[in-house]
């Protein structure tokens, strides 16, 4: 059979991941803290016809290998961690981070999770959690746990550097403790869990305990939420691409059983 035959099938398919991922993208352009993944392929195994020779001691030069490419494979899935816009909001429970660093999250088995995604909430014990009730930890004096404003308080603010204070049912300034926050040497190597959340992978290397503001970690800024880093004209020019590239692979495949049906015309 025709190397191009299978060589067209290869194509196809990692056009089809690469519009997968497309879709994906375009699909959260508006999901807060969202980070756009990104396709890159990569050639697979040639098929050598003739290697390589060097030159001879008479003055001929060597020549280069013959290689026959057999197609193409999916080399990576990337996840662009770049800054996303910032949108006014106004309330002060919008927490955009301005920077590197994540926001630390506490499931209900004790496990923790990341975000960028900052559309917090009180609960009804007053502690800052997610829209799916998932945990915002706070350092309370050195003990990481949960930030506790009483429902009773007239208001309360979230200062640049994570501090939280609100004024008690007496009008005393109190403090409720200071957002952690989460540091990687390598943050597009965090595994995406659904649900604006990110874990620890082999590969993003551990946490580094930090508070916004320190060692790197970018500023928090209260009444804005950062949006997804998704640009629909990149996501537009590339859906083109990868439409065209599809339908080239598939030209190959349908020009590879012409040629076929030529071979098996020769029988007649």
């Amino acid at each position: 059979m025709l190397r191009s035959l299978y060589s067209g099938v290869t194509g196809m398919k990692n056009f089809q991941t690469k519009l997968d991922v497309i879709g994906n993208n375009i699909a959260n352009v508006n999901t807060y803290g969202f980070k756009k993944g990104r396709t890159a392929f990569s050639d697979l195994i040639s098929q050598t016809t003739a290697g390589a020779t060097g030159s001879a001691a008479t003055g001929t030069g060597g020549t280069n290998p013959k290689q026959v490419g057999l197609g193409s494979q999916v080399a990576s899935i990337d996840t662009i961690a770049t800054q996303g816009s910032m949108q006014t909001t106004g309330r002060t429970l919008d927490l955009a981070i301005s920077g590197s660093g994540y926001f630390i999250l506490e499931n209900a088995d004790g496990t923790k999770s990341y975000t960028r995604a900052g559309n917090f909430y009180l609960n009804d014990k007053g502690n800052i959690v997610t829209s799916s009730g998932l945990t915002v930890v706070v350092d309370n004096n050195g003990t990481q746990g949960m930030g506790n404003i009483p429902t009773d308080s007239q208001s309360f603010s979230i200062g640049n550097d994570g501090s939280i204070s609100y004024i008690d049912a007496a009008g005393v300034n109190q403090a409720a403790g200071r957002i952690q926050m989460a540091k990687f040497s390598n943050p597009e190597g965090l595994t995406k869990t659904g649900g604006n959340t990110f874990q620890v992978s082999p590969n993003s290397g551990p946490e580094t305990l930090t508070f916004a503001g320190e060692n790197g970690t970018g500023s928090l800024n209260s009444g804005y939420l950062e949006m997804s880093n998704v640009d629909l004209t990149d996501e537009f020019t590339e859906m083109i691409v990868g439409q065209r590239g599809f339908q080239s692979n598939s030209k190959i495949i349908t020009t590879s059983d012409e040629i076929l049906q030529e071979l098996l015309n020769l029988k007649r």
